[in-house]
C-alpha cells in the first residue's frame, strides 16, 4: 500500500499486466458458474453480457483513475484519496473481507472438481468439506513457509489455466444442441430479475478487474500502461466466460448441468468421452489450486499492508521467522475455513452460490466508491478541468455507480444484509486502532518526563 518507483528493467510492462488481469479473474469462477446459472437457463448468457458492460465501465474507471493517482494500493490508494482516512480503512476491510470469503468460494469449487475424479468425495458431503478445509490449510501453510514457495506453486498453475477452456470455448460449438436453448428462461421469475440475479453471480468471476492497479509503483509508464492491461483483461475474460458458458448450456441439459459438481468435466465428457472429461477435470483442480494459491497469498499481503499503515490491528503486521505475515494468514483463512463449514449443509453449489455472493457484495462497496472517486478528487484537490471533462468524469462516475448498486441488488437482501453487517463490523476495529495510535502518538510526542533533581 506503499508506492515505489517502477525500475524501467524490472517493472511490470503491458503484457505482464494484462497477464496479472486475466490471471486474477479466470479461475474458479468459470468452472463451476455453469451449474450456477443452469437454473435461470440460457437467459443468463444476457446476465454475462450485462455484467460484461459493466465490468468494462469500471475498467474504465479504474484506468483513469490510474492516471489521477498513480499510487500502490488500487481501490484502497483512490478511496482514501477521494473520502479520506476512515472510508480507506472501510475499502481496505471490504476488500479483506472479499478475499477470505472468496478463499472459501474457490475451495468449495476445487472440492467439487476432486469429486469428479473421485466418486467417493463427490457422494460424501463429509469428504468434500474435508477436502476444501485441507486445500485451504495446505496452502496457508505453503504461504507461511515463505513467498517464494507460494510463487513456484503459483507459477505451475497458472499455464494450464487456459487450456480446457480454451479448448471448450474453441471447439464446444460442434456439439451444442439448439433444443437445450428453450426455453429462455427457466428460472420462473420475470426476465429482468432473473438478468438481474445471473448477473449478480457472474460479477464474481470478475472479481480482480482491478489488479493492474495495486502494484502501481511498480508499473513501467502506469499512465498508460495500467488503462490498456485493464480494458485488454477484461476482453479477454468477457470472451472466455461468454463462450464456454454458451457451449455448456449447449451441450448438456440445464436439469443435468445445475446439479453437477464439475459442470465443464461433464461438457468435456459429452464430446470427447471419458478421457476428456477426465482431463478438463484435473485441469480444473489444478486451475482452482492455483487460484486458491493467489487468494491465499492476497488474505495475508493486504492486512499485513492495512497493519504498516496503522489502519489494520498491529498483530497483522507481524512476521513470521520466515518473514511471512503469518498472523494475518492464519485469521483470514480460519474465517475462511468456519465460513466453507457453515455453508456446506446447502450442498456443494448451494453453498458456492451462497458465498460468492457474498464475496461480491463485499467487493462491490469498494467498486461504488471507486466509480466516484475521481469526480471527489477533482473537487477535494481544486483542479481546474475543462467543462466536457468534468461532464465525462460526472457521467462515467455516475454509470458505475448505478451498476454497483443494481449489482448489490441482484445479489439478494439476505446476502446483501450479513455483507453489511460484516462491513459495519469494522467500525469498531477502526475505532479501537485509532484510539491506540492516538495514545502512542500522544507518548511519542510527549516523551518521558524529567527526572526531579
Amino acid at each position: 500500500m506503499r508506492s515505489s518507483p517502477a525500475d524501467a528493467a524490472g517493472g511490470l510492462g503491458l503484457t505482464a499486466c494484462t497477464a496479472l488481469v486475466v490471471g486474477n479473474m479466470i479461475g474458479s469462477g468459470i468452472f463451476l458458474l455453469p451449474a450456477s446459472l443452469a437454473a435461470f437457463g440460457p437467459i443468463s448468457l444476457l446476465g454475462w453480457t450485462v455484467t460484461s458492460l459493466g465490468a468494462l465501465v469500471l475498467a474504465v474507471i479504474f484506468g483513469r483513475l490510474s492516471r489521477v493517482l498513480t499510487k500502490t494500493g488500487g481501490p484502497y490508494a483512490y478511496s482514501e484519496a477521494a473520502f479520506g482516512e476512515f472510508a480507506g480503512f472501510i475499502i481496505a476491510w471490504g476488500y479483506w473481507i472479499a478475499l477470505w470469503t472468496g478463499n472459501a468460494g474457490v475451495a468449495v469449487a476445487l472440492a467439487g472438481y476432486v469429486g469428479f475424479l473421485f466418486p467417493g468425495v463427490a457422494a460424501s458431503p463429509n469428504a468434500s468439506l474435508a477436502v476444501a478445509l485441507i486445500s485451504i490449510w495446505t496452502l496457508t501453510l505453503i504461504n507461511i513457509r515463505g513467498v517464494a514457495e507460494a510463487g513456484v506453486v503459483q507459477i505451475a498453475t497458472t499455464v494450464l489455466k487456459l487450456i480446457p477452456l480454451v479448448l471448450i470455448g474453441s471447439f464446444g460449438f460442434l456439439w451444442v444442441e439448439r433444443a437445450n436453448f428453450v426455453p429462455f428462461n427457466t428460472s420462473g421469475l420475470p426476465d429482468h430479475a432473473a438478468i438481474s440475479a445471473a448477473a449478480a453471480l457472474t460479477l464474481w468471476a470478475y472479481l480482480g478487474l482491478e489488479s493492474a492497479t495495486v502494484p502501481a509503483g511498480n508499473v513501467i509508464d502506469p499512465e498508460r500502461t495500467i488503462p490498456r492491461a485493464t480494458i485488454l483483461g477484461v476482453l479477454i475474460a468477457a470472451v472466455v466466460y461468454v463462450s464456454v458458458t454458451a457451449v455448456a448450456i449447449g451441450v448438456v441439459p440445464s436439469g443435468e448441468l445445475a446439479t453437477s459438481a464439475a459442470p465443464l468435466a461433464e461438457v468435456a465428457r459429452v464430446m470427447w468421452g471419458s478421457v476428456g472429461g477426465l482431463l478438463v477435470a484435473v485441469g480444473a483442480v489444478i486451475a482452482t489450486f492455483g487460484t486458491l494459491n493467489g487468494f491465499t497469498l492476497l488474505t495475508g499481503q493486504v492486512p499485513y499492508g492495512a497493519a504498516l499503515d496503522r489502519v489494520f490491528p498491529e498483530r497483522l503486521g507481524h512476521l513470521s521467522r520466515y518473514g511471512t505475515p503469518a498472523n494475518a494468514l492464519v485469521l483470514s483463512n480460519l474465517l475462511a475455513s468456519i465460513l466453507v463449514a457453515m455453508n456446506f449443509a446447502h450442498g456443494l453449489v448451494g453453498a458456492f452460490n451462497a458465498i460468492i455472493l457474498l464475496a461480491v457484495v463485499s467487493s462491490l462497496l469498494p467498486y461504488a466508491l471507486c466509480a466516484l472517486a475521481e469526480l471527489m478528487i477533482l473537487l477535494r484537490t481544486g483542479r481546474s478541468v475543462a467543462g466536457a471533462h468534468m461532464a465525462q468524469v460526472t457521467v462515467l462516475g455516475g454509470v458505475g455507480f448505478l451498476y454497483a448498486l443494481w449489482a448489490i441488488c441482484g445479489a439478494g437482501a439476505e446476502t446483501v444484509f450479513l455483507g453489511f453487517l460484516l462491513i459495519l463490523a469494522g467500525i469498531p476495529v477502526h475505532v479501537a486502532i485509532k484510539w491506540r495510535n492516538s495514545a502512542r502518538d500522544s507518548a511519542t510526542t510527549l516523551g518521558p518526563r524529567p527526572r526531579e533533581g
